[in-house]
């Protein structure tokens, strides 16, 4: 997984934003499994090995697509009524929510003011050479993190390995975050 460092920022006016989006559920011929569109949302499709991990899914892709729309300056797309929803052969309709907050703080692009300390003569160098102090730090911690994440391979991230990733990048407790 490659991170870059997004010039765009998560919009104030989306504080607080609750949606929910009609999805259909198609079930898997032979198993268990559903596959989960969202009709207001165009592509955004997902499945899941269960109908509690595709309604997971469902959520975790309409989360991503609206998020993206609002951090490129668009608004959310409007809700259908569920009533106009018509699901093609055995496809079931229900409600899905999004937590829009809780989403883009997870994985949002918003930019975070931090105030840091350096030595007096990188600072010197730096503004001697029109260095952008915030694109250097932001394209270093991103190379420390893609090379942690390379060194991962497809393991999922938890707590334990952001802490590690921190430690990483010279942190080691929460204290040390501002």
């Amino acid at each position: 997984m490659k991170l870059t460092y997004p010039a765009t920022f998560y919009p104030k006016e989306v504080k607080n934003l609750k949606l929910t989006y009609p999805a259909i559920f198609y079930p898997w011929e032979g198993g268990n499994g559903f596959t989960v569109e969202v009709p207001d949302l165009p592509g955004c499709i997902s499945e899941g090995n269960t109908l509690a991990d595709a309604i997971l899914m469902g959520v975790d892709a309409a989360s991503g697509w609206v998020l993206s729309e609002l951090e490129d300056g668009n608004t959310a797309p409007a809700a259908s009524k569920l009533e106009d929803i018509v699901p093609e052969g055995d496809g079931f309709v229900s409600l899905i929510a999004l937590d829009m907050d809780e989403y883009a703080e997870k994985y949002g692009k918003k930019a975070i003011r931090k105030n840091l300390t350096i030595p007096a003569w990188l600072n010197t160098f730096g503004e001697k050479h029109n260095l952008n102090f915030s694109q250097v730090l932001q394209e270093a911690l991103t190379s420390i993190v893609n090379d942690y994440f390379e060194s991962l391979g497809d393991q999922e991230i938890n707590d334990k390995t952001a802490a590690k990733i921190l430690k990483a990048a010279g942190i080691e407790s929460d204290d040390d975050i501002e």
